[in-house]
C-alpha cells in the first residue's frame, strides 16, 4: 500500500441534493486516505443531526445553525491541523461563503447528481414524503438548493465510479501541495 504524507490540515466541503452521494464519496475518500496513513475526521449531516443538531429542524433558520455548529467544530479542527470531511447539503450559497471565509483551507467539493437520479437513490423515501405533502422544506422539491458558484471541484456520480472521484479529489489534494507521495 502507498503512503501519503499530509502537509497540511484542509477541509473538503461535500455539497449537493440529498442522496446525490456526498456520505458515499467522503467514506471512501476516508477509507483510502486512512490505509494510506492520512488521518481524517468525517463529520457527516445525518450523524451530526442525530447528536450535536438534536434540537433542530429544517427551517431555514435552523439549517443555518446547523451550519454554524458545523462550520466552527471544522475551523477548530483544521487549525489543529487536522483534516475534516464534512459531507452536508448546505443548500444556501450564503453558508458556504460563511464557510470558506472562517475554515482554513476550504475546499468545496459540489457532488452534482441529477434530481432524478437522488429521487431513485432515495432510501429514507423523503423525496416520496416531500411530494405527498408529507414532509415540508425539502431541498430540492420545496425549498431551493443554490448550485456553487465557485467549488475548487465538480464531481458526477451518475455513470462514473466512485473511486474515479477519489482520484481527482486526491490528485486536487496533492497538485494544491496538502498531501504529497504516491497514491
Amino acid at each position: 500500500m502507498n503512503n501519503l504524507k499530509l502537509k497540511k490540515a484542509f477541509n473538503l466541503w461535500f455539497t449537493g441534493l440529498p442522496s446525490s452521494g456526498k456520505t458515499t464519496t467522503a467514506v471512501t475518500l476516508k477509507k483510502y486516505l486512512l490505509e494510506r496513513a492520512v488521518n481524517v475526521v468525517l463529520l457527516d449531516g445525518d450523524e451530526i443531526r442525530r447528536g450535536l443538531s438534536s434540537d433542530l429542524g429544517f427551517s431555514a433558520k435552523d439549517r443555518e445553525e446547523n451550519n454554524r455548529r458545523i462550520i466552527y467544530i471544522t475551523s477548530l479542527l483544521v487549525d489543529q491541523g487536522i483534516p475534516v470531511l464534512t459531507t452536508f447539503i448546505s443548500p444556501y450559497r450564503k453558508t458556504r461563503r460563511m464557510a470558506r471565509k472562517i475554515i482554513a483551507n476550504f475546499i468545496e467539493i459540489f457532488i452534482d447528481t441529477p434530481i432524478e437520479e437522488c429521487i431513485k437513490r432515495d432510501v429514507k423515501g423523503l423525496y416520496a414524503k416531500a411530494k405527498r405533502g408529507e414532509l415540508k422544506g425539502m431541498t430540492g422539491i420545496d425549498d431551493v438548493y443554490e448550485r456553487p458558484e465557485k467549488a475548487e471541484l465538480i464531481l458526477k456520480t451518475l455513470g462514473v465510479k466512485v473511486n474515479e472521484n477519489i482520484l481527482k479529489i486526491i490528485k486536487h489534494l496533492s497538485k494544491q501541495k496538502y498531501l504529497n507521495g504516491n497514491y
